[in-house]
């Protein structure tokens, strides 16, 4: 759980995963399931062959058809309980306590909990919960909490002393291996 990398094209996650993403997402949005399933498989190999964690946002259906680890659910997805039936890990967005609470009960594997800071790479985001958002989040829940949003190797860190199991990243998939390095430094 710690470094997760949020990606959309291959090269992006081989980097990611040679840098010590502990977990790819792959996130095509708007795609269909088909799509999704089609542009997931080389993804899917990819996580199997590094023993790496891959997971499927926000389409239970194209998780299980490519046989993933788990399913990253929104706020307003669907799916979950389908999704744990068949033995998948299920991540939530958690975008403050009440979220996170919510993502326990409903026998979440993790949160992902932000955006900490403003992000381009999702312009439609909750606004920004900072370190103190954050760090209430982690206190409020017993499951892994990984941050999101604005997440860098400068930032990273101070997630970690926030109370965060790991972080997620878009922008900073290709610079894995800084922020992985300052993650585990700051563990």
């Amino acid at each position: 759980m710690r470094l997760h990398a949020l990606v959309d094209d291959l090269d992006t996650a081989r980097a990611a995963i040679d840098g010590g993403a502990t977990v790819i997402q792959l996130r095509l949005k708007d795609l269909p399931t088909e799509r999704v399933v089609e542009e997931g498989r080389p993804f899917r190999e990819l996580c199997w062959a590094h023993s790496v964690t891959f997971v499927v946002d926000d389409d239970v259906d194209a998780a299980l058809e490519l046989d993933a680890d788990g399913v990253h659910l929104g706020r307003h997805d669907s799916g979950a309980a389908l999704a744990l039936k068949h033995g998948l890990l299920v991540g939530f967005t958690a975008a403050n306590v009440d979220d996170a609470v919510s993502a326990e009960r409903a026998e979440a594997a993790y949160v992902g909990a932000g955006p900490v800071w403003t992000t381009p790479s999702k312009p439609d985001a909750a606004p920004p919960i900072g370190l103190d958002g954050l760090r209430a989040i982690c206190e409020a829940v017993s499951i892994p909490v990984v941050a999101i949003g604005g997440v860098d190797a400068e930032t990273a860190p101070d997630c970690i002393r926030a109370g965060a199991r790991g972080v997620a990243v878009v922008r900073g998939a290709r610079d894995a291996a800084a922020i992985r390095a300052a993650v585990d430094a700051a563990l």
